[in-house]
C-alpha cells in the first residue's frame, strides 16, 4: 500500500503545485492597480478633455471680437477671464459689472463658454498690506472686516450670470506670498476664503461649478512661497473639499511633458519641475478619499522667454517651435492618460495687447499681442482633440476648417 500512498502524495502535491502556479500568473497577469483612482470619477463636472484658454479681455475694447474668434477656430470651448474685484468694485458697494455684460455677450455669441476666475481685492479690502499692490505683491487676501464684502462680489456676480458663466475659479496661486499680500502663505486662511466665495456663488447659482485656486507647483519653504503638495494637504485638513467642486491645478512646463516627477528626480532635478507634477497632486487627493473629485489645470504652458527678459523664468525657456510641440504633446498625454479624472485643460495665453517683451506672461502667450499668431497657437488648433467619445481628427494648416471658411463645433 505505500507505494500508492507515495503516488497520492505526489499527484496532490503537483496539482497543489499547479494551483499556485496558475495564481501566480493570474496575479502577475491582472492590471496593476491605477494610483490615480481614474474609475471613481463616475460624474464629472467636465467633458474629459476639455480644452480652454486663458485671455485677457477686460481692458481690451479694440480686439476683443478678433481674439475670441481665434478661439473658435481653435476648437477650443472655454475662455477663462478674470474678473478683478478691483475692477468691479472701485469703492465697497458701487458695483459695476457693466464690462462683464459686454465680454460674456461676445463669448456667448460666438458659442464659446466663461470660466471666471474671481482674485484681486481692491486696495481698500486690505489696508494692512505692506507695499504696494502690482509693485510689491500681486493679490493679497481681503483683511477680516472685509470677508463679508469679498462674499458679496462673488454673489453679486454669479447673480447676475446664473445659468451663463460655466466655472468659477476662486482666486489664483495662494501658496505663494506674492498672491497672499506678502505674508506667508496660510492653507487655513484660504480655505476661510474660499468658503465665503463658494457660499456666496452656491446660494445664487446653485449649478455652478467651483474650482479652488490652482496652485503653484514649487519646492521653496516657507515665507516666501509654500510647497504646492504640502499646502494641498493643508487645504485637506481644513476642509477645502466641501467648498468646491473640482480641484484646481496648474502644469506650467519646465520639462517635455512625457517626464515623470520620478525620472526628473532621478535626474538630479525636483519633483515639481514637471508638466505630470499634478500626477503627485492627484495621488494626496486619492489618499484623503477624494478620488471622485476632478482636477482642472487651470494654466498650462512653456515660456520662450530665451532672451533673458525675465531671469526668474528664462533659465527654462524653449523656443516657439517647442512651445507648439510641448503643448500638443501635453494635451495629447492628458488624454490618454488622465481621461476622467482631468477635465478642463486651459492653455496660457490669449495676450493682453499692452504686454510688451518685459512683461513675464508676453512669453507664455500663443498668440501677439498686436494680433499675430504663434507657431503653438497653428498646432493647437489643428492637433487631434479628445472629447469624450467624441474625436474632433488632426486637420491640415491650409484646410478649410484651420482657415476659419468651415465652423468646426469644439468639443463641450
Amino acid at each position: 500500500m505505500k507505494p500508492f500512498f507515495v503516488k497520492h502524495r505526489i499527484r496532490v502535491g503537483l496539482l497543489a503545485l499547479a494551483l499556485i502556479l496558475l495564481l501566480t500568473l493570474a496575479i502577475a497577469s491582472r492590471p496593476p492597480a491605477d494610483p490615480f483612482a481614474a474609475a471613481a470619477v463616475t460624474d464629472p463636472p467636465f467633458t474629459p478633455l476639455t480644452y480652454g484658454i486663458q485671455a485677457f479681455l477686460w481692458w481690451d475694447t479694440g480686439a476683443v471680437g478678433l481674439r475670441l474668434d481665434q478661439v473658435r477656430i481653435m476648437v477650443f470651448s472655454h475662455v477663462k477671464q478674470i474678473f478683478a474685484w478691483e475692477d468691479i468694485e472701485f469703492r465697497p458697494g458701487a458695483v459695476d459689472l457693466s464690462r462683464a455684460d459686454e465680454i460674456l455677450g461676445e463669448i456667448e455669441r460666438r458659442d464659446l463658454k466663461l470660466v471666471v476666475r474671481l482674485s484681486d481685492a481692491p486696495d481698500w479690502a486690505h489696508p494692512d498690506a505692506t507695499g504696494l499692490k502690482d509693485v510689491d505683491f500681486i493679490d493679497a487676501p481681503p483683511a477680516p472686516q472685509y470677508m463679508d464684502d469679498w462674499a458679496s462680489y462673488c454673489g453679486a456676480v454669479a447673480s447676475r450670470y446664473t445659468g451663463r458663466i460655466a466655472a468659477y475659479q476662486v482666486w489664483n496661486e495662494p501658496n505663494l506670498a506674492r498672491e497672499w499680500g506678502n505674508r506667508p502663505p496660510n492653507a487655513a486662511e484660504y480655505v476661510e476664503l474660499l468658503k465665503a466665495c463658494s457660499e456666496a456663488i452656491r446660494a445664487a447659482d446653485p449649478e455652478a461649478i467651483i474650482i479652488s485656486a490652482g496652485l503653484s507647483p514649487t519646492g521653496t519653504c516657507c515665507d516666501v512661497a509654500r510647497p504646492d503638495d504640502i499646502y494641498l494637504q493643508e487645504m485637506y485638513d481644513a476642509g477645502f473639499q466641501q467648498y468646491v467642486d473640482v480641484v484646481g491645478m496648474h502644469a506650467p512646463g519646465y520639462t517635455a511633458p512625457h517626464i515623470s516627477p520620478d525620472e526628473a528626480e532621478a535626474n538630479g532635478s525636483q519633483r515639481f519641475f514637471t508638466f505630470r507634477r499634478v500626477e503627485d497632486l492627484r495621488k494626496i487627493m486619492v489618499k484623503n478619499g477624494d478620488a471622485a473629485r476632478q482636477v482642472a489645470i487651470l494654466e498650462l504652458g512653456w515660456t520662450t522667454d530665451t532672451e533673458g527678459h525675465n531671469p526668474d523664468y528664462s533659465w527654462f525657456a524653449v523656443d516657439f517651435e517647442t512651445q507648439a510641440d510641448y503643448l500638443v504633446e501635453a494635451y495629447a498625454y492628458a488624454a490618454e492618460h488622465w481621461r476622467p479624472w482631468v477635465g478642463l485643460m486651459s492653455a496660457i495665453y490669449i495676450a493682453d495687447p499692452s504686454w510688451e517683451k518685459e512683461d513675464e506672461e508676453y512669453w507664455w502667450s500663443i498668440i501677439r499681442p498686436g494680433g499675430g499668431v504663434r507657431p503653438s497657437y497653428i498646432k493647437l488648433a489643428n492637433m487631434a482633440k479628445y472629447c469624450g467619445e467624441r474625436i474632433i481628427p488632426e486637420r491640415e494648416d491650409d484646410s478649410p476648417e484651420a482657415l476659419g471658411l468651415v465652423p468646426v463645433d469644439p468639443c463641450d
